[in-house]
């Protein structure tokens, strides 16, 4: 399932949500296709997606959740991809 949480993150001027799937990377690229998310805006495990594609995501299918819920259904599936720190490296 397709996934997407507020956008309350902050950057670049504006404010942001997450798109991701907890079944595949393969279902989560095919959606952001079908959103018309560039290649660029994939991070790790997720699409970064500014607010004014929110709706269209969520109207295309996405299943809008908390941000808790959005990283635990990730971490579930096995498809939580953490930022390597200094000490992994």
């Amino acid at each position: 399932m397709i996934l997407v949480d507020p956008p309350t993150w902050p950057g670049h001027g504006e404010l942001w949500s997450h798109l991701v799937s907890d079944v595949s990377y393969e279902e989560l690229h095919a959606f952001a296709a079908l959103l018309g998310a560039p290649a660029r805006a994939f991070e790790r495990d997720h699409y970064d997606i500014p607010a004014p594609w929110y709706e269209k995501a969520v109207a295309l299918g996405a299943r809008p959740v908390g941000s808790r819920e959005l990283v635990a259904r990730l971490t579930a599936a096995g498809l939580r991809r953490r930022k390597a720190s200094l000490r992994d490296g």
